[in-house]
C-alpha cells in the first residue's frame, strides 16, 4: 500500500502587503478600502495574465503560487509599475504602496491551501522589501537571473524568524524597470509530446520570446564526403546562436531530424516550438565557399531575412559569426555591441585542423549507444587527436575529445575508467583555459565532478553551461542529474522540463527519461519509475545498466519471476559485480540512490557477497 501523507511541489510564491495599510484604515476607512480596490484589480489581474493563482487574500494582503518563477516575477514587476503610475495620477491621499516578496520553495498542498517553508520565507521577504519593491530569495533569484534582463542586487543573507537558516536575499530596482523579457513561460513535461503542446497559435508564441531553429544546412556541392561541411556549418551557427541569452535556440539534436526531409515549415514550427526558422545552403569547391542563409517566420510564413556570402574559405569563421549577428539582429532588433561582444568566440587558427574536428563531429553524432567497441566513437577520437596536433589551440578540438570521453565511459569502452575520467578533466580543462566562455568545457567539467559524486561542484559548473549558453539542454540536464544525485528529488524536476523545451524532438531523449526514472525511485513512485525505464529499455535494449535499473524497480513491484529473469540477464553482463561496493563504484560515486538501487536489486533476488 502506498505511503499515505501530505503532499508536496515546488512552487513559486507571491507575497504583497499594502505599506501602512493600519494607518491608513484610522484615517478614512472609506477611501482606503475604495484605493485598495482599484489597487487590488491592477495586481489581481497581472497575477491571473501571468497564469498565478490567489491562493491566500486577507484584508490587504495577498499570497499566490505560480508553476514558474519567471512567472512570478513579470507579474509582480508588471503591477508594481501599474501601481506606480496609477499613484502618479492620483492624490496623495490616494496613493497605495506595495511591499512584494518572491520565494521558490517546497510546499504542503492542502486543498486549494498551501503551507510551508516556501510560503512563510516569501511572507517575510515581504516584510523586508521596501515600499513599492520587490525582495526575492536567493533561490528564486538563481532561477530567473538568466532568464529576464533586468538588474538583481544583493542584500545579503537575512535572519527570519521560525527559519532555521538566514536567507540569501536579492532587491530589484523597480523604478528603473520597463516590461521584463523572459526566456521562457512554458515548461512542458517529458511526458508532454508536441503534440500535446498544440500548435503555435498567436497566443502561444506571444507568450514567451520566439525561439529560433536552425535546420541542417543543404550540401550543394555535388559530393556526399562534404556532408560533415555543412552539418559543421549549422553546428556552428547554432552554438553561435545559442550564445545570445535574449532568445532560446533550439537544440541541433532536435533540428536534424528533419535532415534530408522534404518539410512544410509550418509543422516544423510547430513541433519544434519555434516560430522561427533559419535554413540554408552551402557550397564549397577549391578555396571558395559560398553560404546561402534565410530567416522565415514560420507562422505568418514571411520571408523576412536572405543574403549569400562568396568568400574564401580562409574567411569561414567570420562568415559565420555574420550569419549568426544577421539571424539574431533580425529577431532581436535591439541587439547592442555587449551582447556581440559577449558572444566573440575563440576562432580556429588552422583551417585543416578545424576540418578533421568536424569530421570528429559527424563520426561522434553517429556513434552507437550500446556497451564495448564502437567504430564511430574510435573515429571520432582518431579525426580529434588529428585536429589537436595540427591546432594544439583548438578550443573545440580539447572539449570534443572531454565528450568523447565521456562517452567511452558511459559505454565501458576502456577498463581503467579512472583514467579515463581523468582524461576528460584534463581536456575539460585546456578547452576552458583556452577558451573561458566555452560552454562544453564547462559542462564536461561539471560532469567529470558529477561521476566524482561531488555534486556541490557538479551543479557550479552546470550553472556557469547555463550561463555561458541558456539554450544549453545538456546542461540543463546535468544540473538536474546533480540536484537529484545530491537526495533533492523535488528541486530537479524544472530543470529537466527547460532540457525538454529546448531539445523537444531529441532521439536521445531516453535519457531524460531516465533522469526521471531517478526522480521516481527517490520519491519511491516505484510504478512511475517502472514504466518509464521500460521504454528506455525498449529503446536500447542492449545497453546494460539500464536492465539494471529495470530489475531494482521490478524487485520493489514484486514482479518476481520477471525480475529474476532481467537481473540474470544484467548479471550475465557485469560479471565483476560481486559485492554491494562494487555496484557503488560503477554507478554515481556518493549517489543518494545508490541504496535504493541496490536494495531493489536484492529484492529481485541478487545475493551480494560480503
Amino acid at each position: 500500500m502506498a505511503e499515505s501523507g501530505p503532499r508536496r511541489k515546488l512552487a513559486a510564491i507571491l507575497a504583497a502587503d499594502v505599506v501602512g495599510f493600519s494607518k491608513m484604515m484610522g484615517e478614512n476607512e472609506d477611501r482606503t478600502l475604495r484605493n485598495l480596490k482599484a489597487c487590488r484589480s491592477l495586481t489581481d489581474e497581472a497575477i491571473k495574465l501571468n497564469h498565478g493563482r490567489i491562493f491566500g487574500s486577507a484584508g490587504d494582503s495577498v499570497i499566490a503560487e505560480f508553476g514558474s518563477p519567471v512567472d512570478a516575477v513579470v507579474a509582480a514587476t508588471e503591477f508594481q509599475r501599474n501601481l506606480r503610475d496609477r499613484n502618479e495620477g492620483v492624490s496623495d491621499e490616494d496613493q497605495m504602496l506595495f511591499r512584494v516578496g518572491l520565494n521558490l520553495g517546497d510546499v504542503i498542498i492542502e486543498g486549494d491551501n498551501l503551507y510551508g517553508d516556501g510560503v512563510n520565507v516569501a511572507a517575510r521577504l515581504e516584510a523586508a522589501a521596501e515600499p513599492g519593491g520587490i525582495t526575492l530569495s536567493g533561490k528564486f533569484h538563481d532561477e530567473v537571473s538568466r532568464k529576464l534582463d533586468m538588474s538583481f542586487i544583493s542584500t545579503g543573507e537575512q535572519v527570519m524568524k521560525n527559519i532555521t537558516n538566514p536567507v540569501p536575499t536579492y532587491k530589484i530596482e523597480v523604478s528603473a524597470l520597463t516590461k521584463p523579457e523572459a526566456s521562457s513561460k512554458t515548461e512542458p513535461s517529458i511526458e508532454t509530446s508536441a503534440e500535446d503542446q498544440g500548435s503555435t497559435s498567436d497566443q502561444a508564441l506571444d507568450e514567451k520570446p520566439p525561439a529560433i531553429a536552425v535546420l541542417p544546412f543543404a550540401n550543394m556541392s555535388g559530393d556526399p564526403d562534404q556532408e560533415y561541411f555543412a552539418d559543421g556549418i549549422t553546428e556552428d551557427i547554432i552554438t553561435n546562436l545559442s550564445l545570445w541569452k535574449t532568445f532560446p535556440v533550439i537544440s541541433r539534436n532536435s533540428s536534424f531530424t528533419f535532415k534530408n526531409k522534404s518539410v512544410n515549415l509550418k509543422d516544423v514550427s510547430d513541433e519544434l516550438r519555434a516560430r522561427y526558422i533559419v535554413e540554408g545552403s552551402v557550397r564549397k569547391g577549391g578555396n571558395r565557399i559560398r553560404i546561402t542563409a534565410q530567416l522565415i517566420d514560420a507562422y505568418s510564413d514571411h520571408h523576412l531575412w536572405s543574403k549569400k556570402w562568396d568568400r574564401n574559405i580562409d574567411d569561414i569563421f567570420e562568415v559565420q559569426d555574420e550569419v549568426s549577428a544577421s539571424i539574431a539582429a533580425q529577431v532581436n532588433p535591439t541587439l547592442g555591441s555587449y551582447e556581440t561582444e559577449r558572444i566573440e568566440r575563440s576562432k580556429p587558427n588552422n583551417f585543416n585542423a578545424w576540418e578533421y574536428y568536424l569530421k570528429s563531429l559527424q563520426m561522434f553524432n553517429e556513434r552507437s549507444s550500446t556497451d564495448g567497441k564502437d567504430d564511430n566513437l574510435a573515429k571520432s577520437r582518431e579525426l580529434c587527436e588529428k585536429a589537436i596536433e595540427l591546432d594544439p589551440g583548438l578550443t573545440h578540438g580539447h572539449s570534443m575529445l572531454a565528450r568523447i570521453c565521456l562517452q567511452e565511459l558511459l559505454q565501458f569502452i576502456n577498463e581503467d575508467s579512472e583514467k579515463t575520467l581523468n582524461d576528460m578533466y584534463e581536456h575539460s580543462k585546456k578547452a576552458s583555459e583556452l577558451d573561458p566562455q566555452n560552454p562544453v568545457a564547462a559542462l564536461t567539467t561539471s560532469t567529470y565532478y558529477f561521476f566524482k559524486g561531488k555534486f556541490k561542484q557538479s551543479r557550479k559548473y552546470a550553472e556557469k553551461a547555463v550561463e555561458l549558453n541558456p539554450s544549453y539542454p545538456e546542461a540543463h540536464m546535468r544540473l538536474a542529474q546533480a540536484i537529484t544525485h545530491s537526495g533533492d528529488y523535488v528541486n530537479s524536476e524544472e530543470f529537466l522540463r527547460k532540457s525538454v523545451e529546448l531539445n523537444p524532438l531529441d532521439p536521445e531523449k531516453i535519457n531524460m527519461k531516465s533522469c526521471y526514472f531517478f526522480i521516481y525511485m527517490g520519491i519511491k513512485d516505484f510504478q512511475k519509475a517502472y514504466e518509464l525505464i521500460e521504454e528506455v529499455v525498449e529503446e536500447f535494449p542492449n545497453t546494460v545498466y539500464y536492465k539494471g535499473f529495470k530489475a531494482s524497480v521490478m524487485g520493489y513491484l514484486n514482479k518476481v519471476d520477471e525480475a529474476k529473469q532481467v537481473l540474470n540477464e544484467y548479471l550475465e553482463l557485469r560479471p565483476n559485480l560481486k559485492t554491494k561496493d562494487d555496484y557503488k563504484r560503477i554507478f554515481v560515486t556518493n549517489s543518494s540512490l545508490a541504496d535504493i538501487l541496490i536494495e531493489g536489486l536484492c529484492m529481485a533476488g541478487w545475493e551480494p557477497e560480503d
